[in-house]
């Protein structure tokens, strides 16, 4: 059985879970874990002097428990999808089995859909988004090498394309070294 890990990062509101949703809907065998899916619960997130919820932070998530679900696929994809049900797998059609897990966050580099209730205070992006963005990439660029960058103010469809051919060869390139 053969594996590739997807990862899908950005700043907050810059289109990963449109990315990886349907990156997941076109893509055999695949699995969407999404780091959203990871926050703590509100009454835990620490607030900065500024009075603005830190939900830019590993802190803020569970990143334990994500981990453990990312490395429980890795152990056993089939099982991992049996047990998550079958609407979090696209199945294949009679090819060799590649899996393909796609992970989707803010900040899943920096470690190896977010709910807006109540709505964000006003400057929130331009005082903490945003400069949090800046330095968990600046971290993760010392990290994490083969990142490749889509430029946002393309249309989704493009970007899409992109990104699922990128995949469907790495999957091909896996096949023929069988």
């Amino acid at each position: 059985m053969k594996t590739v890990v997807v990862g899908v990062g950005g700043m907050t509101n810059g289109g990963k879970s449109t990315l990886s949703t349907s990156l997941h809907q076109q893509i055999s065998n695949s699995c969407l874990i999404a780091q959203d899916s990871y926050f703590k619960d509100d009454s835990v997130v620490p607030v900065d002097s500024k009075g603005f919820k830190q939900y830019d932070m590993l802190g803020a998530l569970h990143m334990d428990k994500m981990m453990s679900d990312i490395n429980s696929w890795q152990r056993d994809p089939e099982s991992f999808l049996r047990q998550r049900g079958p609407e979090h797998a696209t199945p294949s059609v009679g090819e060799e089995e590649v899996y393909v897990l796609i992970v989707e966050g803010f900040l899943i580099f920096n470690h190896s859909s977010r709910v807006y209730t109540p709505p964000d205070p006003p400057g929130y992006f331009d005082g903490h988004v945003w400069p949090m963005y800046l330095k968990n990439r600046q971290e993760m660029e010392s990290m994490v090498s083969g990142i490749v960058y889509l430029d946002g103010l393309k249309p989704k469809e493009e970007l899409l394309a992109a990104v699922c051919e990128d995949v469907c060869q790495e999957i091909e390139r896996l096949r023929e070294n069988d």
